[in-house]
């Protein structure tokens, strides 16, 4: 069963050892990076390890984005070994859940980076669609509820 759970001392570990395929890496901060934005940023954004029982399988991290005043989907990805698995869209459905629940937006926006397909696919197969704004090299996507 997917599950995603708090990144803490406990995780954290094993959260900096995820990695996606070296294709990929253009695509995707590393989670350090995630990781210290969720920390300066930590009343605004919200990190989890993504698991698959008890087996960790990825990373995502929504947050609130204050100078534009919406929730965003801010980092996502799933470990090379577990891609293709059916684990991206089940993450990102629950995260995307998460931020429903607790503060019932009207929209959700996320940025994919231009050239992944692959996430761009992903995300509009759960509602996202193009804003036509590219902002710091970020094709801005938005979902409305």
């Amino acid at each position: 069963m997917i599950k995603l759970v708090p990144v803490t001392k406990d995780n954290i570990d094993e959260v900096l050892a995820l990695d996606v395929r070296e294709d990929q890496e253009r695509f995707v901060s590393p989670n350090s990076e995630s990781l210290a934005q969720a920390y300066v940023y930590s009343e605004t954004a919200w990190p989890f390890a993504i698991y698959d029982d008890e087996i960790m399988v990825g990373f995502i991290m929504m947050g609130y984005y204050e100078a534009k005043q919406y929730y965003t989907l801010w980092k996502f990805m799933i470990d090379q070994r577990y891609q293709n698995k059916r684990y991206g869209r089940q993450a990102l459905e629950l995260g995307l859940e998460f931020i429903k629940e607790k503060f019932h937006p009207q929209d959700i926006y996320t940025g994919v980076a231009p050239g992944n397909n692959v996430a761009k696919r992903l995300y509009e197969s759960v509602g996202f669609k193009d804003t036509g704004l590219i902002e710091f090299g970020m094709e801005e996507m938005r979902m409305i509820y």
